[in-house]
């Protein structure tokens, strides 16, 4: 019998349905060949003991931002940077928003090209559809360029996108854009706040040069998430459109969502890990900026809630990587968002398991199995199965890491998270049967673009239709 590539000995493995089970995996060619019991005489070129760790099918980051300007990556360090931050923290494949009014196949091969260069992970795109010849062009996009998710601000109205060099919309633009990616099999990732309640609400605010998160946090409430949530939710069952809640961070949010998907299931919800641990409270200043803005501790229960109940379907990181000079400034003049990809795994394992007692494999579907059946990924990626790359993050629950910047590879150089400690520390992370970290050190790059046909309502369909056919 030819030998396996690599055995991984010892330890427990997440498998779909089961959880964390004393099994080995053995990988040829890329691809996950056998699962089998410790004991079993499976030769290998190389078998790692894996003794105490978890072997955890590689995070999938579905909402990452590349590019000091969060465009599209221009140069290597927004590729190698970024990607090797993901990797450390046992991403293993990213979906990253390019962003641009541009059309995207002016765009779309060099930042592929760069990113199949240069990336630690595997990777693939999500497409903001900014101006009607975009919205035009989603059908051509899915089929012919394999990006098949497509971000639209509801608020980016007015002049609010202009320092991006995006266009404003209205709900007309979104009704369009919904009803392109329903005919096409795609699915619109809404960034959804109220604007026009903002600029009123900014009005009646005094910007004080020292003013604090919950300042941000009352000029962009929770109902200015909510309405808009719900409304973008009500526009997709008009049209029968796939629409992804991104970054959801509100009681509020999450009830207009339930209303919606009460009556209309293809309603999908995403929360990030800084909506969960992180709050108006975390004395950040503005390098806690970001939109919307963190909440309340209600807020983050309801959020830790919905997470362990099933309501939420997905958590991305919403990766940021604009270096600290653009954060630390006053309030209103810092730039939105912040880092966060490479934190998106231990911080998860170590507060929603240790901390609040939610099973592994429930994070496993939110961070690998949910996002790979979304997005169109299955059964490629997402779990440990005969047949799906071998994509792996090696957890010791039993080593402690502390979260530091100078250990975060990000062109950012700084981490809202600074100096916390996870209970968990990733030893290794697997691309298709390779190192891309090893002993917690980066190795080269190999990443490969992913093309995705469908996503939402479409990619679901086409999973279930393939696990009967198997």
């Amino acid at each position: 019998m030819k030998p396996y590539d690599l055995r991984l000995h010892g330890g427990r493995v997440v498998l779909p349905g089961t959880g964390l089970s004393e099994v080995d995996v053995c990988v040829r060619d890329g691809k996950i060949a056998a699962i089998c019991s410790p004991s079993d005489e499976l030769p290998a070129t190389e078998t790692v003991d894996v003794t105490g760790r978890w072997v955890l099918p590689g995070a999938i980051d579905a909402h990452v931002h590349l590019g000091q300007d969060l465009s599209v990556p221009k140069t290597v360090e927004d590729a190698a940077l970024e990607t090797a931050s993901a990797a450390a923290g046992g991403v293993t494949t990213m979906l990253a928003y390019l962003m641009s009014p541009r059309p995207y196949d002016e765009l779309f091969p060099a930042a592929r090209d760069l990113m199949a260069e240069h990336a630690h992970t595997d990777f693939g795109f999500h497409f903001c559809v900014v101006t009607p010849e975009h919205v035009e062009s989603i059908g051509h996009y899915t089929r012919d360029l394999g990006v098949s998710s497509f971000k639209v601000f509801t608020n980016f109205r007015g002049n609010e996108g202009a320092y991006l060099n995006l266009p404003g919309n209205d709900d007309s633009f979104l009704f369009d854009a919904l009803q392109a990616a329903a005919d096409s099999g795609a699915m619109i990732a809404q960034h959804a706040e109220n604007i026009e309640l903002v600029w009123r609400l900014r009005e009646r605010l005094s910007k004080d040069p020292d003013a604090g998160l919950d300042a941000w946090h009352a000029v962009r409430p929770p109902y200015v998430e909510a309405e808009a949530e719900g409304r973008v939710a009500y526009l997709a069952s008009v049209v029968g459109a796939s629409s992804y809640a991104v970054h959801v961070t509100s009681r509020e949010a999450l009830s207009a969502l339930e209303r919606q998907r009460a009556e209309y299931p293809d309603v999908f919800v995403e929360t990030c890990p800084h909506y969960l641990t992180l709050g108006i409270d975390s004395g950040l200043g503005s390098r806690g900026k970001v939109n919307p803005p963190l909440r309340t501790r209600d807020d983050r229960e309801a959020l830790w809630e919905a997470v362990a109940d099933g309501r939420v379907d997905v958590i991305g990181s919403d990766h940021v990587p604009r270096h600290f000079s653009a954060k630390d400034k006053d309030l209103w003049s810092a730039s939105a968002g912040f880092p966060g990809t490479g934190t998106l795994l231990p911080l998860l394992l170590s507060e929603g398991h240790f901390n609040r007692g939610i099973p592994v494999e429930r994070l496993v579907d939110l961070t690998a199995t949910r996002p790979a059946r979304l997005f169109g990924l299955w059964p490629r990626k997402g779990a440990i199965r005969i047949g799906a790359d071998a994509d792996f993050a090696v957890i010791d629950p039993n080593r402690p890491s502390t979260v530091a910047a100078a250990t975060q590879h990000s062109g950012a150089e700084y981490s809202v998270w600074e100096g916390w400690e996870s209970k968990v520390s990733v030893q290794h992370t697997i691309l298709g049967g390779e190192f891309t970290v090893r002993d917690g050190e980066v190795q080269g790059p190999r990443g490969q673009f992913l093309s995705r046909r469908n996503s939402g309502r479409a990619a679901l369909a086409a999973s279930a239709k393939q696990e009967v056919s198997a």
